[in-house]
Parts: C-alpha cells; structure tokens; sequence
C-alpha cells in the first residue's frame, strides 16, 4: 500500500513545526530528510497562504529562530489533531485578529452566553462556539481544541488541562405550576428530601451526575418519588416541570438568572450540603490565550458575589 499523502498545507506545517522544534531551517531539513531549500520554500507557502506574507519566523541571538507573535498562534495550534488543522482554521490560529475557540454546557450557555458575547465584542474577539457535555469537553481542551471550556463540576483531575472555579452553587427544590408542592406548599422556608416522599419526580440522565446524587439522597431516607421525566439541562427542565407538574432537585442558578416566575423555589435542607462549580478549563502548559484572559476576567467580574448583589 503506498504511504497516505498529507494535504500540503499540512506538510507545510509540518516543516514549520520542525524549524521551531529544532531551532533552524537547517535541523529541520536534518529531521524530516529534505534538503534546506525545501524547508524554506514550506515555510514561505505557509506565510503566504496563512499570514499575508508576514513572517511566523525570525532570527535571534546566535541566529537561532524564533517564533514571530503570529506564529506563535499557530504553533500552539499545532497539538490539535491533524484532522481539525484545515486551511481554514489555520488562517485563523495565524491571524493577527484576535479568536477564541470556546466550548460550553449546554446549560451554561443559556445563562451566561450574552454576557461573553459582549465582552467578546467590545474587545474585537471573534468567538467560535460548541457544545458538548463534561466529556467532550475535557477532550477538547486536552488536545487543545478549545482555548477555553465552562462546565459544571464534578470533574476529576485530567491530566493536560487547569481547572479555575468561579462560582460555588447550593442545589433547590424546583416544582412546577400545578404541582402537588406548588398546590400545597409546605409551611418552611426549605425543603428535606424527605417532603418528596410520592412526589411526581423529573430526573437527570442517569449519565449525568445530579442524577446519581439524587438517587443517594433518595436511598439514604428511604424515600420513593414518581420518576415521570428525565431531562439532560435546564433547557428542557422547565416545560418537564410544567408538563408533568413536577418537581426536581437542581442547582440553585439564580446568581446567574433568574427561575422562571411560575415555578416555585425552596432551597434543599441538607444533613451534609452538597454544592456544584462552574468551572473554567484551559489547556496547561504553552502560550496563554489572550481571548480566552479576558473573557474569564469578565465572568470572573460578573460571578462574584458582592459585584451580583450590587448589579441586582
């Protein structure tokens, strides 16, 4: 079988990333067996179609080469998966305009996705958003194609990537309109496990951590509830809630939007309280994403408590 040809823009890089490895155009001629000439017409191409003719390369001391700030860019892009560099992506990694690959909880992007797409906007950040679950998220971040990701927690350690937390939530009681809690409200200000007792009963995926902690809570007092429902995020709680007139076990989002106004709300007395994260996770090690700083400086502005109590 004939060995697999690369597209060329990825034997351009590959010459690229080996003259940065190595230092100079002639180790990098040494590394992958081609001659000199060959290295430097690669690595022209590569300023030509990417960077306007602009250098990603100079000279240093002892004539040793050294990454130009757009080529820096690139070459940090240069450990995500040979399938993800299309020219596409690589004109932007190279682009002297400021990106930021974010990825995000589906959950979170529902309440805090305006306040990034501002900051973004008033420092000229051209964001480039996905999607994903705990999961795919860590894997992005890890092979660096995310500069930055927010989830909830718990996450265990991964090795490849930083965890910052911005902000520590409670976990409620939610019960929708018409609902047994709704109908006949108990006579406190919070809730045990226990008042669920035959309570209809909306779920998380069994996949998703809530839903484990709510069948503990559940085995722990001996309680039985009416599971009618499951739902992945918030962007399907709600109209569960309502259609099933249910209640749930979620955590307590209201230091970044508020409930809907026809649900009812009780904070969830605990013996041992039980707290979630939203967490930050960035790849470790390498050039620091600039986009990605001062996104987090916003949210890290808008999640602190005293600053929410003064906005509100």
């Amino acid at each position: 079988m004939p060995p697999r040809k690369l597209p060329r823009h990825l034997v351009w890089l590959e010459s690229f990333a080996a003259a940065v490895e190595s230092g100079s155009l002639e180790g990098a001629a040494e590394h992958l067996g081609v001659a000199r000439s060959v290295i430097s017409e690669h690595l022209r191409a590569l300023e030509d179609a990417l960077a306007d003719g602009q250098p990603l390369l100079e000279r240093g001391p002892g004539r040793r080469l050294h990454l130009t700030a757009r080529g820096e860019k690139l070459y940090e892009g240069t450990q995500t998966p040979l399938h993800q560099l299309d020219l596409k992506r690589l004109r932007d990694l190279a682009s002297a305009e400021p990106s930021l690959r974010l990825g995000l909880n589906t959950t979170l992007s529902n309440f805090l996705l305006a306040g990034i797409a501002e900051d973004a906007s008033r420092a000229n950040i051209k964001p480039e958003v996905r999607f994903g679950g705990p999961f795919e998220l860590v894997r992005l971040v890890q092979t660096h194609q995310l500069d930055l990701a927010l989830d909830f927690t718990p996450l265990p350690p991964h090795r490849g990537l930083e965890a910052e937390s911005l902000l520590r939530l409670p976990f409620v009681v939610l019960a929708g309109p018409q609902s047994d809690l709704a109908l006949h409200p108990a006579a406190r200000r919070s809730l045990h496990v226990r008042d669920l007792e035959g309570q209809a009963f909306v779920d998380w995926l069994r996949d998703d951590p809530y839903g484990g902690a709510n069948s503990a809570r559940f085995a722990a007092h001996g309680v039985t509830v009416r599971e009618v429902a499951r739902g992945e995020s918030f962007l399907h709680l709600f109209d569960l809630l309502r259609a099933f007139r249910a209640c749930a076990i979620a955590p307590d989002l209201r230091p970044l939007r508020s409930f809907p106004e026809d649900l009812s709300v009780w904070p969830l007395r605990e013996e041992a309280p039980q707290f979630i994260e939203v967490v930050a996770l960035r790849p470790s090690g390498g050039p620091r994403s600039e986009a990605a700083r001062l996104v987090l400086d916003g949210l890290r502005q808008r999640l602190t408590p005293g600053r929410r109590r003064k906005t509100e």
